[in-house]
């Protein structure tokens, strides 16, 4: 029994760097995450320096597509990238086909609202970059854990407040969306009316956004706290437990990526690219 017992007290802690750092279900998934943040920093830029339609299809294809395809979360990444930018997407489509300045060639006509070749043309390259970008950062959330970041951020000699906020900017959102819907549930419990016409559901929103507003607020102060606790604000480096795993060929393509880049911008600045 008590062999038993000490074998269940070490176990935790014999695996805790395997629960910190656990490898993900395949190749792109266990990639660096500077190296996933640097395909998607690459893409999102990319997209609005090329011009044209033809230059941010492929890079929907190539960077967005592909890797999605080996990571395996392509439907995900639809879905989601679609939810995040449909209202910009339809919005910036609509004013471009409507009321490009300048566009002669009539295509149709609505009343006052006239749509034009030339407005359709442009309406379609801002959806394309529109959806590179939101593909690219879509991609980096779904195969990244925000954690493996500010780890692999912190190693290179980030500052840890730097990191932090980092962590704390990315987690900001999914956390209040989160306690909204644990906070509506229990609402909703207590007999609160948050369906059926706008007025109930208007009426419903104070008693869900006070407690989510507050709510924040002191997990601001209880994280704060703890951190303090635990030598956040100490000098000197930090001894981590776990670090990504990182290679010399992800170092490489890491810097070819950025050169590139920065070869595409000046080519764009000086006209050599059309």
């Amino acid at each position: 029994m008590a062999g038993g017992n000490r074998l269940s007290q070490a176990t935790p802690v014999r695996g805790l760097p395997e629960a910190i750092g656990r490898p993900g279900p395949n190749p792109f998934h266990r990639l660096n995450p500077l190296t996933k943040a640097t395909l998607a920093t690459v893409t999102a830029v990319a997209a609005v320096v090329l011009g044209g339609l033809a230059g941010p299809a492929i890079l929907v294809a190539v960077a967005v597509i592909g890797p999605a395809l080996v990571a395996r979360v392509l439907g995900r990444l639809v879905r989601t990238a679609l939810l995040l930018s449909l209202p910009i997407a339809l919005s910036a489509f609509v004013v471009n086909l409507f009321f490009l300045p300048g566009a002669e060639t009539v295509l149709l006509r609505i009343g006052p609202l006239t749509a034009t070749a030339e407005g359709l043309a442009f309406a379609l390259e801002i959806l394309a970059r529109i959806l590179a970008i939101s593909g690219a950062i879509t991609l980096f959330y779904l195969t990244t854990r925000p954690g493996d970041l500010v780890v692999d951020l912190e190693r290179r000699g980030i500052s840890p407040r730097v990191a932090f906020v980092a962590n704390a900017s990315v987690q900001t959102v999914p956390a209040m969306v989160e306690r909204a819907a644990q906070i509506t549930a229990a609402q909703r419990a207590r007999g609160l009316d948050t369906e059926g016409s706008i007025w109930r559901r208007s009426r419903g929103v104070l008693p869900i956004v006070g407690p989510v507003i507050l709510g924040s607020i002191a997990e601001v102060e209880e994280r704060t706290m703890a951190l303090e606790a635990r030598g956040f604000t100490r000098p000197g480096r930090r001894t981590l437990l776990w670090a990504p795993s990182d290679s010399a060929v992800q170092g490489v393509a890491r810097w070819a990526l950025v050169l590139a880049l920065i070869a595409l911008i000046v080519a764009r600045v000086a006209g050599i690219w059309p």
